[in-house]
C-alpha cells in the first residue's frame, strides 16, 4: 500500500486541492480581479508550506521519494524545500532547542555578538521581534540571512540543491508568465507575504527557557490559522510525536491536555488573536539568548552563528 495510514487520504486530496485552487487562481477563466488573485494565493502558498512539512515527516505516503516529489516545486519560490527538509530534521533531532548555534531554526543571537551589533542592526532585529516587524521585514531577513549561511558553510550538495531551486522558481515564473493573467511583480508579492502568514506560527513557537521542555509553544486555536497551519499551532504535540499526521494532533491534544501544558510549563496561549493583541507592536523578548550556548569550536564559530533563522518548522 502506497498510503502510509488508510486516512492519508485526507492530506492527499489536501495537497490535490492546494494545487488545483492554485493553477485556477493563474489560469484565472473566471476573470477574478487581481486583488482577489493575491488574497487568495497567498495563503494557498501558506498551506503550501504547511503540506512540505507534513511530507518531510513522512506523509502521505510510505516512499519518502515520492513525498517530496509531489511538494519539492517551489510554488513558494523564497525557500528551497530539501534544504527546509535537512536543517528542519536537524530541528527535531536535537535536544538544544533554540540554541542558536546547536538549532538551526533558532531565532536568537549570542549576547556576546549581539552586543558588538551597530545599533541600526539592533533596532532592525528588535522591530522584527515584534508580530508586525516580522510579518514586514521576516521574510526579507529570513531568507537573506539563510542564504548567506548557506553560502558561507555551503557543501557542494547544498550549491546544487540551491541551483536546483532556481531552475525550479524559473520555471514556475515562466509559467506564470505565458499562462497566467496576473503579473508576475504581484505573484512575486504573493511568495513573500504568504512566507509572511506563515511566520504568524513561528513567530513564538520555541523560546528560551531553562527547562528543555518549556520551549515549545500550545496555541489553542482552532479556526483559519489553525487549518492553515495543519494543527502545527499545537507545536508541543508535533515535537512529542512528530511522525503523527496534522488531523490526528487535536485528538491527541484534548486527551492529554493537561499533561501537554504541565510538559510545557504553561507556554500556551488561547489563539491567535491573542498573540496578535500582546505582540503586535511588542517585542515577544530580547533577540540575545540568556544562556550560554554550546559555542562550537573557535574555526567554526563565527561562521556557525547565522543572522537570523529560516524557521518554517
Amino acid at each position: 500500500m502506497w498510503l502510509r495510514d488508510s486516512a492519508e487520504w485526507r492530506t492527499v486530496l489536501l495537497i490535490i486541492c492546494c494545487y488545483f485552487f492554485w493553477g485556477l487562481m493563474l489560469l484565472n477563466p473566471f476573470g477574478v480581479p487581481l486583488s482577489i488573485q493575491i488574497l487568495i494565493i497567498i495563503p494557498l502558498i501558506t498551506l503550501h508550506s504547511s503540506l512540505q512539512h507534513e511530507c518531510i515527516h513522512g506523509h502521505p505516503f510510505v516512499s519518502e521519494k515520492l513525498n517530496d516529489a509531489i511538494v519539492i516545486m517551489p510554488i513558494g519560490l523564497l525557500v528551497p524545500y530539501l534544504r527546509f527538509k535537512e536543517t528542519h530534521i536537524k530541528h527535531h533531532q536535537n535536544a538544544s532547542i533554540s540554541d542558536p548555534y546547536e538549532d538551526p531554526e533558532s531565532g536568537y543571537q549570542e549576547l556576546e555578538i549581539w552586543e558588538k551589533r551597530p545599533e541600526w542592526v539592533k533596532t532592525i532585529f528588535n522591530f522584527n521581534n515584534s508580530l508586525f516587524g516580522r510579518m514586514l521585514i521576516g521574510p526579507t531577513l529570513s531568507v537573506i540571512g539563510f542564504a548567506l549561511y548557506e553560502y558561507k558553510n555551503g557543501e557542494q550538495k547544498t550549491i546544487l540543491i540551491w541551483l536546483m531551486h532556481f531552475v525550479m522558481s524559473g520555471l514556475v515564473i515562466t509559467f506564470i508568465y505565458v499562462v497566467s493573467d496576473m503579473p508576475v511583480w504581484a505573484y512575486l508579492i504573493c511568495g513573500y507575504f504568504a512566507y509572511s502568514l506563515l511566520m504568524v506560527r513561528t513567530f513564538l513557537e520555541h523560546q528560551a527557557h531553562e527547562s528543555m521542555r518549556a520551549r515549545t509553544v500550545i496555541v489553542e486555536d482552532k479556526g483559519f490559522f489553525s487549518f492553515l497551519f495543519l494543527n502545527n499551532n499545537l507545536h508541543v504535540v508535533h515535537h512529542a510525536y512528530p511522525t503523527v499526521a496534522w488531523y490526528k494532533l487535536p485528538d491527541i491534544f484534548q486527551k492529554n491536555r493537561q499533561r501537554f501544558l504541565e510538559m510545557n510549563k504553561g507556554y500556551s496561549f488561547k489563539n491567535y488573536a491573542e498573540i496578535f493583541k500582546l505582540f503586535t507592536f511588542s517585542q515577544k523578548e530580547p533577540v540575545a539568548y540568556p544562556f550560554t550556548p554550546k559555542r562550537p569550536n573557535a574555526g567554526k564559530a563565527k561562521s556557525a552563528s547565522k543572522t537570523v533563522n529560516a524557521n518554517q518548522g
